[in-house]
């Protein structure tokens, strides 16, 4: 039973691929004997053959894919997680200078506020400002 002749006229028929043409099984010999193109749109129009419905690509892997480390785009360092980088050091720093009484409480808190507000880059622009306007300790 050579169904292909049947199978590509209904897949023209129906405009779609010959994939996607279903035939009834119950029904093989009635599809066999028909020959002309208008035997096969009877058919068609009787529901002996019928169009697939049409498959999706499932995203579900291709999900699973990108959700991989390499395919991550930005950088895993966070502007705030810089920030809290930053003030850390800076705060430690100025800690440190009070603490080796190079420089009093009363400039420990304004440096502290300072850094607070941003005015800082590093430790060595906090250690540059301190020199630039003589805040040091004087021996």
């Amino acid at each position: 039973m050579d169904l292909k002749s049947q199978k590509r006229i209904s897949a023209q028929l129906l405009k779609v691929g010959q994939n996607r043409v279903w035939m009834d099984p119950e029904q093989l010999d009635r599809i066999e004997n028909a020959i002309t193109k208008n035997e096969i749109r009877r058919l068609v129009h009787e529901g002996v053959i019928r169009r697939k419905a049409q498959l999706g690509i499932s995203k579900g892997r291709g999900r699973r894919l990108r959700k991989g480390v390499g395919s991550r785009k930005g950088s895993k360092i966070t502007k705030k997680r810089l920030w809290i980088k930053k003030i850390r050091a800076l705060r430690k720093g100025s800690r440190e200078l009070v603490e080796k009484r190079m420089i009093t409480r009363n400039t420990y808190r304004k440096l502290i506020n300072m850094s607070k507000g941003g005015a800082f880059r590093s430790k060595s622009h906090l250690k540059e400002y301190i020199e630039a306007h003589k805040l040091l300790r004087r021996k």
